[in-house]
């Protein structure tokens, strides 16, 4: 057998060659030379699975070690029997830990009280789930948006779009990208929501109409992305123009790292038969790696987030990428994981 795999994905160097030949390339260098005659990819966000590069191959399966499938053809797939796999749900907490550390962070800088506001999540799967528990730990109330949710489970949990974006003092986005999600964010939406309220992208960012978003920054508390429109080729004016900037590292967890690559190698693993690799997990090699439980209730804003800037000091990656936006695949390449904190 032969597989071609990102050399990017942590972890996952030498596991692969008792079984089959494995090539290592940049997940954007990835092509049909490449993989005319693979019968597994083991990718990430960059490499784009759709026909110029499927066509023709003996590719069998594909499995990326991120939550999102958009850089994959669905239907293309599935009219070729080419089988594939996510990681789906592996940094969920990675990006909390981003939601809350950013959100503390820029109150302080800005001095926004945020006892008694509310949260609005749209989108609850894994990630935003995990949002959802941690914001009430720290006792805000809580709005949930999710139509697809609230049709197979019946409405009483969630609210409207229009009633989220009418009531939340802060917005946050944890969608999927779709043809339903694609640049849902637009003037209509931003115009909806509360006059000062906060606004953060850490889903895709095509989901953010950006010139809409421009338009909307002079009506808002704060703005914090790190997702963006046209990944690695980045709106730099945009980047100047927001309160947070980072170059879509909120999953960029150490734990949420092993968590992607596990599911990808398991996924490879049963798909093939690798018996040896079915409960593959990468090990942690230092105890001051391992996450950490916090238990927040009853603490001040002030202590809050003098705890989460210590846990993670979002404003070190701010102020790296605002300095380099042109550098954001090699911000990402080189980035030093950051051990997640979660609560119960």
């Amino acid at each position: 057998m032969k597989f071609v795999v990102d050399k990017t994905i942590p972890f996952i160097e030498h596991l692969f060659e008792p079984y089959a030949e494995v090539v290592y390339l940049e997940g954007k260098d990835i092509s049909f030379e490449n993989v005319r005659d693979a019968d597994a990819l083991v990718i990430r966000t960059r490499t784009k699975c759709n026909a110029a590069l499927l066509e023709g191959s003996s590719v069998r399966m594909i499995s990326t070690a991120s939550i999102g499938s958009d850089h994959i053809d669905h239907d293309y797939c599935n009219e070729h029997g080419i089988h594939f796999s996510t990681a789906s749900g592996c940094n969920a907490t990675g990006v909390m830990n981003y939601v809350f550390a950013a959100l503390y962070g820029i109150a302080a800088r800005k001095s926004i009280d945020l006892a008694g506001k509310t949260l609005g999540i749209v989108g609850v799967g894994n990630t935003g789930s995990r949002v959802a528990a941690m914001a009430r730990h720290i006792g805000l109330r809580v709005l949930l948006c999710d139509p697809p949710r609230a049709l197979a489970e019946g409405p009483d949990a969630f609210c409207s779009l229009p009633e989220l974006l009418s009531e939340a003092d802060v917005v946050t986005l944890h969608v999927p990208l779709s043809d339903t999600t694609r640049r849902m964010a637009d003037d209509a939406f931003f115009s909806a929501m509360k006059p000062g309220s906060l606004f953060i992208n850490t889903s895709r960012g095509e989901v953010v109409d950006e010139p809409a978003l421009i338009r909307a920054i002079p009506d808002r508390g704060a703005v914090i992305i790190d997702t963006w429109n046209n990944e690695p080729y980045v709106n730099q004016d945009l980047v100047q123009m927001v309160d947070i900037a980072t170059p879509h590292i909120a999953g960029y967890s150490y734990q949420g790292k092993q968590n992607g690559t596990a599911l990808a190698v398991r996924a490879i693993a049963r798909f093939f038969g690798i018996e040896a690799l079915y409960e593959f997990f990468p090990e942690t090699p230092l105890a001051e790696l391992e996450a950490i439980k916090l238990n927040l209730k009853g603490m001040s804003q002030g202590q809050i987030a003098s705890i989460l800037s210590y846990n993670y000091p979002i404003f070190s990656d701010d102020f790296m990428f605002r300095m380099n936006p042109a550098g954001f695949e090699n911000l990402r390449l080189n980035y030093s994981y950051r051990r997640e904190f979660y609560v119960e």
